[in-house]
């Protein structure tokens, strides 16, 4: 299973994709986690990528494609990922699709966790990471969202299968929610195989 978690900052995608991961055996792939790795290391791609993280900007795809290719492809190989952070924008799932299916490791379904704005902003003030936790740039990330990363919902839906599960509720409801549509679909694709 080969599956891209989409939403918000503040939606919950590293938890779910966690539990996601564990309940079916696939890798967890961070992008937001990677990035941070790169620029606490020093590495190439981090030092390129750390002035857009600290604007809450998107790092440019050349960057984040070519730091997601290994893990994707040794994913795959071991059963399949859960992939949170990227793509963000259509653009970006575009040209992610065309390297992906040249190396057989697509995204086979998307995940939307859909929270609100104002549920969004309290649970990123109460994380507080750092100077990309303050409410002026997430407010910027969350219009950032609004309008990069949103029309890739249309996207998917035209493309894969698009699952949307209300992301605001308790940690374990989601999980349930994702997990009992996760085996819908693959009861609808052993049906449609047979």
């Amino acid at each position: 299973m080969r599956m891209l978690l989409i939403g918000a900052p503040g939606a919950g995608k590293g938890t779910q994709a966690e539990l996601i991961a564990t309940r079916f055996g696939i890798t967890h792939i961070s992008s937001g986690d990677l990035l941070r790795t790169h620029v606490n290391e020093g590495t190439a791609i981090g030092r390129q990528a750390k002035e857009y993280l600290a604007r809450g900007d998107l790092v440019p795809d050349a960057v984040v494609m070519d730091m997601l290719r290994k893990p994707t492809v040794a994913a795959t190989a071991s059963g399949g990922y859960v992939l949170d952070g990227f793509p963000r924008t259509v653009d970006q799932a575009k040209a992610a699709y065309e390297t992906a299916r040249g190396l057989g490791v697509a995204v086979e379904v998307a995940v939307y966790l859909e929270v609100r704005p104002a549920e969004l902003t309290r649970r990123l003030l109460a994380r507080g990471r750092g100077q990309d936790d303050t409410p002026d740039v997430i407010e910027h990330r969350l219009e950032v969202f609004e309008a990069k990363t949103r029309p890739m919902l249309d996207y998917y839906q035209e493309r894969e299968e698009l699952i949307t599960v209300n992301g605001a509720r308790p940690v374990n409801e989601v999980a349930w929610s994702i997990t009992v549509q996760l085996q819908q679909l693959a009861r609808r694709s052993q049906r449609a195989g047979a």
